[in-house]
């Protein structure tokens, strides 16, 4: 590091990333960590301004498929957290024991989110009679609403979702966006008339996030999670991990196909064209915050954040060059080229503080604005803006046609920030050869059709834990590392957030 970033304070990203990541996150001014809860950290202008962006890209994908927005209460009561530990309970023994949960009897046992939630025991003076709980997720609230909304096959497919905070007490370290206490969420519930039905929605899901992390240039990695590591309320799961700059993965959202499981639970039926009752099967889609932690830690660099054109609270920074006894007005010519950048819809902030050019320049440097216009009187003269990208390289652009360069130089940010992303992938993910020779900072992936003890023992092994089955299997057949049968699975094991 240069004695220039040395003087900043910022550490080095590649040298020590644990102490660069939290103090970008406040340098940048996306949270304040001073509020006086442990990981529940206060949303300043900026971060929250990129927080409700990626939103915007989030709601407009459920709408393009179809989903209804809505609002559940942040309270539920605790017997209906009792009815899901019941159901997570059977499920998980029928899973242990190898057998249909229909054949097991439902027991209330202590378990699911019951550890993790915040109580509600008072009103005012008043002790509950039915104490509540802040919502961890919705399901049992949600789904506790269904059989009232669901009569008919006309029904569905019924696709709803809210953005909302939901609260877990975390015990573990921490962490600004990856690891809190209240998290900022996205969760889409859907029914449908059966296991096929909820199977497709599962795959539109993934198209969703194929969407989503190309506007966020984010490198991920999506994979069916192993039977020990699947929400035992779920018949699968297929987490979506971002690959993070240190090698390690960082789950930032989910698909959970849960078959008609939740559906027996809440008795949530309709009536099917013979006029016979059946249980609807559903699914979920989930997202947090950890979304921002990621574009945080993988686009950032030694100088600050690099955000991502799509969900850049301001794509461009107009930063006049400030003369004293100039005849050139550098602010007003500023400000005209802002309001045409506006007009065609680019966020746009013009800096006209007097002061030196530098401190401009670090302090949007540090919040990772895309794209940076210098406008002087020489620039004026030839009717020009000296654009200067935060991924590097510099280059006059014509004031005539600037919505258009504008543009054009930002779909180049967004284009070099995905590449980066495909490089960063090629790098960290390698195929494994020795269990005793495992590189710390790598992802690996190997051909698997083992049994639980051969993944276990891959697990004690290595330190590194199994992500599950690549949704992109192996072309062609390859010999299981453990047993030396023949499968296309390809399976991946990374160290997780």
């Amino acid at each position: 590091m240069g004695k220039g970033k040395a003087k900043r304070g910022i550490p080095s990203k590649g040298e020590d990333f644990n102490s660069w990541y939290p103090f970008i996150v406040e340098a940048a001014e996306l949270v304040d960590k001073r509020y006086p809860i442990k990981g529940m950290d206060v949303w300043r202008p900026y971060g929250w301004k990129a927080m409700k962006l990626i939103d915007q890209l989030t709601h407009h994908e459920m709408e393009r498929t179809g989903h209804e927005e809505v609002n559940f209460p942040l309270l539920i009561p605790e017997n209906l957290l009792d009815k899901e530990n019941a159901l997570v309970a059977k499920l998980k023994l029928a899973r242990e024991e190898g057998v249909d949960p229909d054949d097991l009897r439902i027991e209330v046992e202590e378990g699911g989110f019951k550890k993790e939630v915040y109580w509600v025991k008072h009103a005012g003076e008043n002790e509950l009679e039915i104490p509540m709980f802040l919502r961890p997720t919705s399901e049992t609230a949600m789904y506790t609403m269904f059989p009232l909304w669901i009569r008919s096959h006309k029904d569905l497919p019924m696709k709803i979702y809210q953005m909302v905070n939901t609260f877990r007490y975390e015990t573990k370290q921490t962490r600004s966006f990856i690891r809190v206490r209240e998290i900022h969420f996205f969760e889409a519930h859907t029914a449908h008339v059966d296991e096929e039905c909820a199977s497709r929605q599962i795959q539109q899901d993934l198209e969703i996030v194929d969407n989503l992390m190309h506007d966020l240039c984010l490198p991920v990695i999506k994979a069916k999670r192993p039977v020990w590591d699947t929400f035992p309320g779920a018949w699968y799961t297929i987490a979506i991990d971002a690959i993070m700059p240190n090698g390690r993965t960082l789950q930032v959202a989910s698909c959970h196909h849960y078959r008609d499981q939740w559906a027996k639970a809440f008795d949530v039926k309709y009536e099917d064209i013979d006029a016979k009752q059946q249980y609807v099967h559903q699914t979920t889609y989930g997202m947090s915050e950890r979304l921002l932690g990621a574009i945080v830690g993988m686009h950032g660099d030694d100088d600050g954040l690099i955000m991502p054109p799509a969900i850049a609270p301001f794509q461009v920074v107009i930063c006049p060059m400030i003369r004293k006894n100039s005849e050139v007005d550098t602010v007003a010519k500023s400000e005209e080229i802002a309001n045409v950048l506006r007009k065609s819809g680019i966020r746009v902030k013009v800096d006209s503080r007097d002061i030196h050019p530098g401190q401009k320049y670090y302090d949007w440097e540090i919040k990772g604005v895309p794209l940076r216009l210098d406008i002087g009187p020489r620039d004026i003269d030839n009717n020009t803006a000296f654009a200067a990208k935060r991924t590097g390289g510099k280059e006059p652009l014509p004031m005539d046609d600037i919505v258009n360069e504008c543009r054009r130089v930002l779909e180049e940010i967004s284009n070099e920030l995905r590449k980066r992303s495909q490089i960063h992938t090629q790098d960290v993910v390698v195929p494994l050869i020795d269990l005793d020779n495992v590189e710390d900072g790598k992802i690996y992936e190997l051909a698997f059709d083992g049994t639980d003890s051969h993944a276990e023992q891959i697990e004690k092994t290595t330190g590194l834990s199994f992500l599950g089955d690549a949704t992109e299997p192996y072309a062609d057949e390859r010999p299981c590392f453990m047993s030396g049968k023949l499968t296309t699975r390809r399976v991946l094991l990374a160290k997780t957030y």
